[in-house]
């Protein structure tokens, strides 16, 4: 289907077809394509990131993909009743593994200059409300086993976890709103483009693509947030100096304010890992795959006196100038 579909709306013949870590991409005289299903996307969702992958592209970004038009001079092609757009990139090799932290401060940096205004995939000042939402599933979720009783192992522990972990959401969501409402935000606190969760494979492995389908409008510290956790979780003893290089690098291009760092703050204490592991058990279907996330939450219990720690020491870590900014420190960490 996917090699029909480009050859016949985009006279594309692929000359190979590999999996890079995210989705299918094909290459064909001498330039990668990927193939996007549309049919669930709004049309006004896709035109947002039609011009943000423009602008970043007349900003001169070489990794940003393409929209490409059709034999027909159209964006959007339809194939056996569903939609697709396809996606042009060079086959441009990843820089190399050093300084993330400036590669992710430059791609913020030209998002940042975007001067319309960005609705469907705008996130700016909702992660409060995206947070209270969640956090209010979790808890029917909790009453209903409680109401039902524990089954098995992981509802057990999962009735045992809850009150600690909505404790460490709410002092999120707290933090959170003190931070909105104590600090002003700098002129580099505007709106960027991000991505739903930034992490070291987000641009590939193989070839680097911005890949405009991973994008969200938000502040910069949701990426460097993200970041920060999925290094914590790799190499929770570890990672400290690979923490320092990558915000160092980052400040190089975009210098963090005290409302930036402490909404970044707010974001590691949200248990993500928490939310996630609770949410996949209950909509896999999979029981190799239930076992795999009660394996996971049974290592996050284990840890949490550890993440407490990293949440306690992330300033010290991250050479912040707490003190002197005033920023609040959470005393029972």
């Amino acid at each position: 289907m996917s090699s029909e579909l480009l050859m016949n709306h985009f006279g594309l013949r692929p000359e190979r077809t590999f999996f890079d870590g995210t989705m299918n991409r094909y290459m064909a005289g001498g330039s990668l394509y990927s193939i996007v299903g549309v049919s669930n996307t709004e049309q006004e969702t896709l035109v947002e990131i039609y011009k943000l992958s423009e602008h970043l592209i007349a900003q001169g970004d070489r990794y940003t993909s393409r929209f490409v038009q059709s034999n027909e001079g159209k964006f959007l092609v339809t194939e056996g009743e569903k939609d697709f757009v396809v996606l042009r990139n060079e086959p441009l090799q990843p820089p190399d593994g050093n300084a993330p932290g400036r590669k992710l401060g430059k791609f913020h940096f030209r998002g940042r200059l975007y001067e319309e205004k960005v609705e469907k995939i705008n996130r700016m000042g909702q992660w409060k409300m995206l947070w209270e939402r969640r956090l209010s599933q979790l808890e029917k979720a909790y009453y209903q086993v409680i109401q039902d009783q524990p089954v098995d192992e992981f509802e057990e522990r999962f009735v045992e976890s809850y009150p600690y972990y909505t404790a460490l959401a709410e002092n999120a969501i707290q933090y959170l709103v003190d931070t909105e409402l104590d600090e002003d935000p700098d002129v580099a606190d505007a709106g960027t483009i991000c991505h739903e969760r930034f992490g070291q494979h987000t641009w590939g492995t193989e070839n680097c693509i911005h890949f405009p389908f991973q994008w969200v409008f938000d502040h910069s510290t949701r990426d460097l947030a993200e970041w920060v956790r999925e290094k914590y979780f790799e190499k929770s003893q570890t990672f400290h100096p690979e923490l320092q290089e990558f915000i160092r690098e980052y400040e190089k291009i975009n210098p963090l304010s005290p409302f930036a760092w402490r909404l970044m703050y707010s974001r590691l204490l949200f248990p993500l890992h928490y939310f996630e592991c609770i949410e996949e058990y209950y909509i896999s279907t999979s029981e190799q795959q239930k076992k795999l996330v009660e394996d996971q939450l049974n290592g996050h219990l284990r840890n949490s006196g550890q993440y407490e720690s990293f949440l306690a020491d992330f300033y010290h870590m991250s050479e912040v100038p707490v003190k002197k900014w005033g920023i609040p420190v959470i005393d029972w960490l």
